[in-house]
């Protein structure tokens, strides 16, 4: 393995790590794209899409630990929440990361289309009054978190993604859990699913381990720090970053698919 090779998969891991802490994502939506289409870019070999959503579920594992660790006071977590999405997502993304094995390159990459395109429409819908509920009096019917968290699961778990770029628009628009507390929750959520998804990866030989190893060591480092900056910007401005990533990313991946 080259020094270039290396040096650009580290800086994949460490910008959408960086980012996915500070908005609250396991940074799938992020870094799938960049690690399909950046490394051709430098000279470097290209990464099939199994090999992609192999590395993206066991780097996510680790990004989101770090970015749980820097949530977890100051009453972000919502406990209850993470429990039932949890649980739900993470049979899924087992069921998601085992099965995509049987899955074209073309359906992978249809799936995250799909994924990424109701996700956006959801991020621009309006999210009016959820900042002003306390954290103690938020209320959420339990099983529909459940039962949406098991379908982007599925999804989530065929992509090698955690499903928090999905989760987040849920959370914030279907069940109106303020942002603060939807970016901590999510992040504990992801990291619950991602369990899953890696699993399935691995058991089925789709990861590529010194890849995603520089990727999981990038994410440790920036996580963290995206958390902490994540916690002092204005949850309108984050609200707006996560749509327009998951906008240019849905804009790539449909561009590819149909053209």
């Amino acid at each position: 393995m080259d020094i270039a090779f290396i040096v650009v998969i580290f800086l994949i891991g460490f910008i959408g790590s960086f980012i996915s802490g500070m908005v609250g994502i396991g940074g799938s939506i992020i870094k799938y794209p960049m690690l399909l289409y950046l490394p051709p870019l430098f000279g470097l070999a290209a990464f099939s899409a199994h090999e992609v959503s192999g590395i993206s579920a066991v780097q996510v594992f680790f990004a989101t630990i770090g970015g749980v660790w820097a949530y977890r006071k100051g009453g972000f977590l919502n406990k209850t929440l993470i429990i039932y999405m949890g649980a739900a997502i993470l049979i899924g993304s087992f069921i998601g990361g085992y099965g995509s094995k049987l899955m074209s390159e073309g359906g992978i990459n249809l799936v995250y289309g799909i994924l990424a395109l109701i996700a956006v429409i959801m991020m621009f819908l309006p999210k009016k009054g959820v900042d002003d509920i306390p954290f103690d009096q938020v209320k959420f019917n339990k099983w529909l978190a459940a039962s949406l968290a098991l379908i982007v699961g599925v999804g989530a778990g065929i992509v090698g993604a955690a499903g928090a770029f999905i989760l987040v628009p849920i959370m914030l628009v279907v069940l109106k859990i303020p942002t603060r507390m939807t970016i901590a929750s999510s992040l504990a959520i992801t990291f619950i699913s991602s369990i899953g998804a890696t699993i399935g990866k691995i058991t089925t030989g789709q990861v590529e381990f010194f890849p995603a190893l520089i990727m999981v060591i990038a994410s440790l480092i920036a996580s963290p720090i995206g958390a902490n900056i994540g916690k002092k910007v204005n949850t309108k401005v984050l609200q707006w970053i996560l749509a327009l990533l998951i906008l240019a990313t849905s804009i790539k991946i449909w561009t590819d698919i149909l053209f």
